[in-house]
């Protein structure tokens, strides 16, 4: 798996195969916000890869916890936040990684005095 340094998250599929699409979704995924902890998905490093064809797009994402009790409600916002920017049919596989708080972007852990 290959991180991003700057943003400390895995390099997305998308962004070899369709980089022009890549930042339109970032950008939209970036509207996603876990309420409990309050930084969106992207901050804190939950989309783990993006795969793109023709007729469809594949989201890998995590949760912060297993039994995340917004976990539903920030899958299916992510689907349809994702459809609307790539404009076609999106599932998403939720990935068996455990989140920790390495993933999240350089910089935020400070605001919780952890970095």
């Amino acid at each position: 798996m290959t991180f991003q340094s700057e943003t400390n998250r895995p390099r997305w599929e998308i962004e070899d195969t369709h980089p022009q699409l890549s930042e339109t979704l970032r950008a939209a995924l970036s509207e996603v916000i876990d309420p409990e902890i309050g930084f969106n998905i992207i901050q804190l490093g939950l989309i783990r890869n993006v795969q793109l064809s023709e007729d469809k797009a594949t989201i890998n994402m995590i949760l912060t916890t297993p039994f995340c009790p917004y976990g539903p409600a920030m899958i299916e916002t992510t689907r349809q936040k994702a459809e609307a920017a790539l404009e076609r049919p999106t599932e998403i596989e939720l990935g068996t990684e455990m989140w920790d708080f390495s993933m999240m972007e350089e910089g935020l852990g400070a605001d919780w005095g952890l970095f």
